[in-house]
């Protein structure tokens, strides 16, 4: 049985092994992971979420919410999501993004948008439409 809470603090190492398996463009460091696990469990802006199935973490989502004007409101940014492997294709991602959703919806977000390389077809089935190119620029 699939269980979607709230990361605590004790899930870092899992989430960590996760995100190892997410970062294709960057290297994940461990140092810098751990202060910023510890940032974004204490945001209240930030939201991350994990799967558990059989009391281990198959799966996290990691988003944040801001205000933007051109939606007159908050908006919901999904920064990362990741379900192990072995895992894929049977849920997870979905409800890992109904969870996230929720979060959004329980602070008014007008929106939800996300970038990616790798999961489009995955997007387009859950609901998300195509609306804009993805630009980044290395400081």
């Amino acid at each position: 049985m699939l269980i979607l809470r709230a990361a605590l603090p004790q899930d870092e190492s899992s989430v960590f092994c996760l995100a190892l398996d997410l970062a294709i463009s960057y290297r994940v460091e461990r140092e810098s992971f751990s202060h910023s696990y510890a940032r974004v469990l204490a945001s209240a802006d930030m939201h991350l979420a994990v799967a558990c199935e059989l009391n281990e973490i198959i799966g996290y989502v990691l988003g944040t919410a801001h205000p933007a004007f051109y939606s007159n409101g908050d908006v919901a940014w999904v920064e990362e999501i990741m379900v192990r492997e072995d895992h894929r294709g049977k849920g997870a991602g979905k409800k890992l993004m109904d969870h996230f959703e929720a979060w959004a919806s329980s602070r008014q977000c007008r929106l939800v948008s996300l970038a990616t390389r790798r999961a489009a077809d995955f997007y387009r089935a859950i609901g998300y439409v195509e609306t804009a190119a993805y630009f980044r620029k290395e400081l």
